[in-house]
């Protein structure tokens, strides 16, 4: 063999293939690779399920109260609506009172101080409405007083009254009064200096509405009446110098 020929190494075609290596390519305790750490198996982690969200209360509370409240309004709008129609409809006006005539028939004192009255009243009331008619139902009171003392009570009669309608009422009253002689120490003073005695007249009458052919529920009228007289002499008319009657509903 010549110096210059070379002898190269042949593989052995039937020698096993070389094993690979188990050792991680960096020592342990090492910084690790951005592949992480061969040794360690990925364990995979199953896809979370999607839940439905949970509805919050707190919009089922308010799309409640907005369902109440648009209600609410629409009754508002329906009523109003209605109200609206029968006042173009039947144009309702205010019935109108007043006090032509007082009688005192009674008005003694008596030996145990007491004082015994009785009234006969007479009432002009008119209905000026062309298509509502009032029914005056049981259950009136009508009162005669002087400053905060009750002299008699009365009530009205059962009646209906029709369209434009004036009707004279007649309304005999009665009443007691105890302690009564500083009252009547009163009356002859305020007589002697001005000449008059202003009483008060109150009514409440339950009344019920007709328009047309509806008859509305009951509602009552607080009728208040300013009159003044020239004296309160028993078994006189006594002449009403002035009657001041202010008329409302009450329900």
């Amino acid at each position: 063999m010549s110096d210059h020929q070379r002898v190269h190494p042949v593989s052995d075609p039937e020698a096993p293939p070389p094993a690979h290596p188990t050792a991680p390519l960096v020592p342990r305790g090492s910084s690790r690779s951005e592949y992480g750490d061969p040794t360690k198996e990925f364990v995979t982690q199953p896809p979370l399920l999607d839940t439905p969200p949970r509805k919050k209360r707190g919009s089922c509370c308010c799309r409640c109260v907005c369902y109440t409240l648009l209600v609410i309004f629409l009754l508002i709008i329906i009523v109003g609506a209605a109200v609206g129609i029968l006042y173009l409809v039947f144009r309702p006006k205010l019935p109108d009172y007043n006090i032509d005539r007082l009688q005192l028939t009674r008005f003694t004192l008596n030996q145990d101080s007491s004082l015994s009255t009785a009234f006969n009243v007479t009432i002009t009331a008119k209905n000026p409405n062309e298509k509502i008619g009032i029914y005056y139902e049981d259950g009136s009171k009508i009162s005669v007083l002087y400053m905060q003392t009750r002299l008699s009570n009365g009530s009205l009669p059962k009646f209906y009254q029709g369209h434009e309608n004036t009707t004279i009422i007649f309304v005999e009253m009665t009443g007691y009064t105890q302690n009564a002689t500083s009252l009547m120490a009163t009356l002859r003073e305020q007589q002697q200096l001005t000449g008059s005695i202003p009483l008060r007249i109150r009514v409440v009458q339950p009344v019920r509405i007709k328009l047309g052919k509806l008859k509305l529920m009951e509602v009552k009228f607080l009728v208040r009446c300013g009159v003044s007289v020239d004296s309160l002499a028993a078994n006189n008319v006594i002449r009403v110098r002035s009657s001041n009657c202010k008329f409302r509903f009450r329900l």
